[in-house]
């Protein structure tokens, strides 16, 4: 076991405590609670246990720290400032939570490795983060050690209170954690016997003990606040390969050193902040604020100095390991793509479109499939030349068609024994699912993608919302996009789902019409690497739109709008659609009549990115007469049609009948389109 340096490691404590009182104070807003009752836990973690490197932040083989109860932010920055992060200046915490700080409110992933590995703060995401890094780095073992070379063998150390515990999300994620027996995983929950508005006791009462044991979890309790046993705690945690997640509770005193909130709720947010000054003198701080002492400066510089001599004996070893295995090193390269991805890098790190495109055979031309099925035909040929893809489904293999892979024999999945497994059986755990994927791509290397129905994108919304915000190129392949489902009835219809995840920054939602803009749609997921992309796809069967050439189809998704018709005469009326659609104004427009043109907007996000003038070719200002048609609630569609145009959409839910039946109840046909732009004035 390592040896502990108790005393300097007792008094880096209360210098972590000093700045937290110190940040929060100032900034007169913050969260006190855990960085002050969770400081010996910092200690021993920043101070002894952990593997990383300050000098090497990006190091590959680092353990990944993951704070899931962000609130406590100070506690990270703190211990990162300690530990001689170069972008954690002092500076930066005495600005915690001002403008253009590195210390926010909550932990932001920056792309620029700083010792925050994932954006935390909504509960329980953290959680999920963790299980999904621990799931990369088991693929990381197995796809990349060799005999003669180990590179990958770190662990995820993530720390959590009971706001984490009680969130679903959490319990998806844990559970999962369990059943894949991720013994590379150590959770520190926080249990401080606190929530925000009580005592815990008033909002639980389970054996947190029995229930993690219950689910494949080894389990030690420890006092929080002695080093040595929590040392102990952690050796063991870290030791075990038991095939067993480890979980440390951890007793501690929620504000621990200001007496007159601590170990009540009132700790939980400033309330302390008012007692700063007699908290820190009753610490032994002296009067100076951020105050940190030569002695624990000079203790952390040392440790870093050790910490990197671990970083230099490993770059050896992956010297080695490149030299004896080119290919894989080109893969494990290309790989860093997916994560930490800043400004200058993007051109030359994004998948060549030319050869995902070329990989992919055209459509015959009596094709008539659903856009799932042509998704499940599209992935195959990328998968083959895009080895780090994986792919997972919250238990609808069967109807997503989402599997890398041989489906009826499914053979490849990740799993305890085969960690090279290419798919991951989720469970029923959308919410999970898509928090766990959002840690797989942050820890860096793998690219992932995940399938359910559309209408559950309500169950991970949380996650896809930071997938956007942290710029996670993180793919959701979700089908049975719209009242085409039919039978299944309005509790499965996503009339507004789309709209919905339209309107969040930096998600790309596509809508594919036909198989061939599927395609498009999938070329254009994998080479979007700053953001998340969401592909919606159909359950019912859709025509091939050969009337459109192939390379348009597939190449006008890049672009996120192109014209699918043009006008054989003077520009009239502009017909305007996505998804299946398409086919709908396509027909329309054959009996309006050769002034009139159909424009295909299969991704909102990425038309309005293109330039004035391509968006002006599509759509010319000069033609104001204009009908939409989607089959979802109307609103985000006015941008486009502008205020004399005609929105044909459904606002209102779903109906239970075959979905021919629906689409034609609900307006969704050629003679609707006809009729609203003979209102209009079409001829």
């Amino acid at each position: 076991m390592p040896t502990l340096h108790a005393d300097i490691l007792s008094k880096a404590a209360t210098i972590a405590r000093g700045l937290a009182i110190d940040a929060v104070h100032a900034a007169q807003s913050g969260h006190l609670g855990l960085p002050l009752g969770c400081a010996e836990i910092g200690a021993v973690l920043f101070g002894e246990a952990l593997r990383y490197s300050p000098t090497h932040p990006e190091w590959l083989n680092r353990d990944r720290f993951v704070l899931s109860a962000g609130h406590g932010s100070m506690f990270l920055y703190a211990w990162l400032h300690l530990a001689g992060y170069p972008d954690m200046t002092i500076e930066e915490i005495e600005h915690f939570r001002q403008l253009n700080s590195k210390t926010p409110g909550h932990p932001e992933l920056t792309h620029a490795p700083s010792g925050v590995e994932t954006t935390t703060g909504p509960l329980g995401q953290g959680v999920g983060n963790s299980v999904g890094m621990a799931v990369a780095a088991k693929m990381a073992e197995a796809r990349f050690n060799t005999d003669a070379h180990t590179i990958f063998d770190h662990h995820i150390v993530c720390l959590a209170g009971d706001g984490c515990m009680q969130e679903g999300v959490a319990m998806e994620s844990v559970e999962f954690a369990g059943h894949q027996k991720l013994d590379n995983l150590i959770l520190i929950f926080d249990s401080n016997a606190v929530t925000l508005d009580a005592m815990a006791k008033e909002t639980q009462s389970e054996d947190t003990e029995k229930r993690f044991d219950a689910i494949g979890w080894d389990v030690q309790t420890v006092d929080g606040h002695d080093m040595d046993m929590f040392l102990t705690a952690f050796t063991r945690a870290k030791a075990a390969g038991s095939g067993r997640p480890q979980l440390i509770i951890a007793k501690t005193l929620i504000g621990k050193g200001i007496p007159e909130v601590e170990g009540t709720q009132k700790a939980h947010g400033e309330g302390g902040a008012k007692f700063a000054d007699a908290a820190r003198a009753g610490l032994g701080l002296p009067a100076e604020h951020f105050y940190v002492s030569p002695e624990v400066r000079e203790y952390f510089a040392k440790h870093a100095a050790e910490l990197n001599a671990g970083y230099e004996a490993w770059a050896k070893t992956f010297s080695a390991w490149k030299g004896a295995n080119p290919k894989l090193a080109e893969q494990l390269a290309v790989s860093r793509a997916h994560a930490h991805t800043v400004q200058q890098d993007t051109g030359t790190r994004t998948e060549d479109t030319d050869k995902l495109f070329a990989a992919i055979p055209p459509f015959p031309a009596d094709t008539k499939i659903a856009t799932r099925k042509a998704g499940q035909d599209v992935l195959q040929p990328l998968a083959a030349i895009t080895p780090l893809l994986i792919g997972g489904s919250a238990d609808l293999y069967g109807s997503t068609l989402n599997y890398i892979g041989d489906l009826k024999k499914g053979d490849d999945d990740f799993k305890p024994g085969h960690r090279t497994g290419r798919n991951i059986r989720f469970g029923i755990r959308e919410h999970g699912m898509c928090s766990i994927m959002n840690g797989i791509a942050a820890h860096g290397i793998f690219r992932p993608s995940g399938a359910t129905f559309l209408v559950f994108a309500d169950y991970c919304r949380p996650p896809i919302r930071l997938a956007a915000l942290s710029h996670l190129p993180v793919i959701y392949i979700f089908t049975h996009d719209s009242v085409g489902v039919g039978e299944d009835g309005p509790t499965h219809e996503p009339v507004e789902t789309i709209p919905g995840l339209r309107v969040i920054p930096n998600l790309d939602v596509i809508r594919p019409a036909d198989p061939e803009e599927t395609a498009g749609a999938y070329v254009a997921a994998l080479e979007r690497t700053d953001g998340p992309t969401l592909l919606a796809l159909t359950r019912q069967n859709v025509p091939l739109l050969d009337s459109i050439p192939v390379e348009t189809r597939r190449r006008g998704v890049l672009t996120g709008g192109y014209v699918a018709r043009k006008e054989s005469a003077a520009l009239s009326l502009i017909l305007l659609s996505a998804g299946s659609e398409l086919q709908l104004a396509l027909g329309a427009a054959e009996q309006l009549g050769p002034g009139t043109r159909v424009v295909s907007i299969p991704s909102f996000y990425r038309f309005d990115k293109q330039s004035a003038e391509y968006r002006e070719s599509v759509l010319p200002t000069s033609c104001r007469k204009r009908v939409s048609i989607e089959a979802t609630v109307s609103s985000t569609w006015a941008k486009y049609v502008g205020l004399d145009g005609v929105t044909i959409g459904i606002d209102r839910f779903g109906l239970s009948a075959p979905g021919s039946v629906v689409m034609k109840e609900l307006g969704m046909t050629v003679e609707h389109v006809v009729a609203e732009a003979r209102r209009l004035g079409a001829s």
